[in-house]
């Protein structure tokens, strides 16, 4: 798995210091993963993930990044590429604000 844009992964955990050991960590454990091949997989690795349609109809892929952060981001499997949207709190998560900018 390629992750597109890791600076925007860099810039949103400047943001949230504190997220910047479990971004790490994330990171880690998806790059150069070519068996993710799909979600159930996907799972396997990152028990917490989840995955929610927005309302344009994209498919969203949301890790929890250690207790207090939630990283949002699209997958796509089948070009092992995974696209970095948004890193939240789980206060800000929790307002659902975020659903509007997807």
């Amino acid at each position: 798995m390629r992750i597109i844009k890791n600076s925007r992964l860099k810039a949103l955990a400047a943001q949230h210091p504190a997220s910047l050991p479990a971004a790490n960590h994330w990171k880690k454990h998806i790059t150069g993963k070519p068996d993710i091949t799909n979600f159930a997989q996907l799972r396997a690795r990152f028990p917490h993930a989840d995955q929610i349609t927005t309302k344009s109809g994209r498919t969203a892929t949301i890790f929890n990044l250690g207790n207090h952060y939630r990283l949002i981001t699209a997958i796509h499997y089948n070009r092992q590429i995974t696209y970095i949207f948004l890193l939240l709190t789980h206060a800000e998560y929790d307002k659902n604000n975020w659903r509007n900018e997807l």
